[in-house]
């Protein structure tokens, strides 16, 4: 049995400007993912020495080097598992590139056996006492001259039982990749004879299978922007073999603190300024990014400065935005005449309201306005969209 810790996409340093001031506490939440996802496991999740012997760590940088870097992999080397790192296209392996200035082994005060950096000079490593060989598929340029999978087949090595294959780039998914640096499809992966492909580049996770080959994007271990609720772990992969079979789990491991939740609120049960702030209120968490979409018809009787309940409630979140996007309602009294401006107009759209809530469930067409004809009206279409199953392309 082989075991992986798959990560990715850390993202060291960025900036993140759509969280203000607050994207400092971001930025060292991101440091400080190393030392969670590199901590051994006590209790029922501990580790024997035979068993972190029997592991390596697949990582995609994205991000400059430092000293929790060099902390980080140190930890997976006094453990005994050995670390395997491929560049990524925001840490490109170009003249420039870090990794061809640092010795990341010795930052780790360790050894190459234990820390091993995949380039198109060293395409691949092999790992005897693990019995696997890792394929990273890595260009030297920040745009791919061709998808890194093409022509690939890991069958023809047989130095080891297990094949292990790393890719930073974009699973193809047409209309939405077309402009990614690095693409691959999945018939190309199937074609790959990989027992496992670990992916980087998209900062949410999502599992696959293509073929015989399992794949998946670890997605990043903190987000990197603040709408991307499918980040915050890591995987811990298992490959072992029985009955002659090579089969692969995944176990996703939350390590990211940072979480975001939408929330939407219907304006017309709110009675108060106090009410509202009480019922965001009750979401407070400085974790997570929270994002209020205020619905409904808004009360000509309700008096509420959203500025004011922002800069209220933003200390108690990460981040917090409130968005109105409710609909004044109607005054109350008498309607104005109808040889007035806005009483042809509150009459005409009542007349359409009246016309239209006639359809029939089911139905795609409308009275017209005119000599009891039909006419079409553009209904939305609640047909599930096709593409890749469930996958729809996370933000990268």
């Amino acid at each position: 049995m082989l075991r992986l810790l798959h990560t990715a996409d850390v993202h060291l340093g960025a900036r993140h400007t759509d969280l203000g001031e607050r994207a400092a506490v971001l930025r060292e939440r991101q440091f400080h993912c190393f030392p969670r996802h590199d901590r051994p496991r006590r209790g029922r999740e501990g580790r024997s020495g035979a068993d972190r012997r029997r592991s390596v760590r697949l990582q995609y940088p994205a991000a400059p080097l430092g000293g929790t870097r060099g902390r980080g992999t140190r930890t997976s080397a006094k453990a005994s598992i050995r670390t395997v790192i491929i560049p990524g296209t925001h840490d490109l392996y170009d003249g420039a590139s870090i990794f061809r200035s640092y010795d990341l082994a010795a930052m780790a005060r360790t050894t190459s056996e234990w820390i091993v950096v995949l380039t198109p000079e060293q395409p691949n490593v092999w790992l005897p006492t693990l019995d696997a060989v890792v394929h990273g598929r890595v260009f030297n340029t920040k745009r791919g001259p061709k998808s890194p999978l093409e022509g690939f087949d890991a069958r023809a090595d047989r130095r080891a039982t297990w094949r292990i294959g790393m890719v930073h780039g974009a699973l193809a998914i047409p209309g939405k990749t077309d402009g990614d640096e690095v693409v691959f499809r999945e018939d190309e992966i199937a074609k790959t004879g990989l027992d496992y492909l670990a992916l980087g580049h998209w900062h949410s996770a999502i599992e696959g299978r293509a073929g015989n080959v399992t794949y998946a994007y670890s997605g990043a271990p903190e987000p990197v922007a603040v709408d991307q609720d499918g980040a915050g772990q890591v995987l811990l992969v298992t490959l072992e073999e029985r009955g002659g079979r090579h089969l692969v789990s995944i176990v996703p491991k939350r390590v990211g603190q940072t979480r975001s939740e939408k929330l939407e609120l219907d304006v017309s049960a709110i009675a108060s300024q106090p009410i509202l702030l009480n019922t965001i209120g009750r979401h407070a968490d400085s974790n997570l990014v929270l994002d209020v979409r205020l619905t409904g018809l808004f009360p000509d009787t309700l008096d509420v400065d959203m500025d004011e309940v922002e800069r209220a409630l933003a200390p108690s979140f990460l981040r917090l935005r409130i968005r109105d996007v409710s609909i004044p309602a109607m005054p109350e009294g008498n309607m104005p005449p109808p040889d007035t401006v806005i009483g042809a107009f509150v009459r005409n759209v009542e007349t359409q309201i009246a016309e239209l809530e006639k359809i029939k469930p089911g139905s795609r067409t409308a009275p017209a306005a005119a000599a009891g004809e039909t006419a079409p009206v553009d209904l939305p279409d609640r047909r599930p969209p096709t593409g890749l199953r469930s996958k729809t392309r996370p933000k990268s």
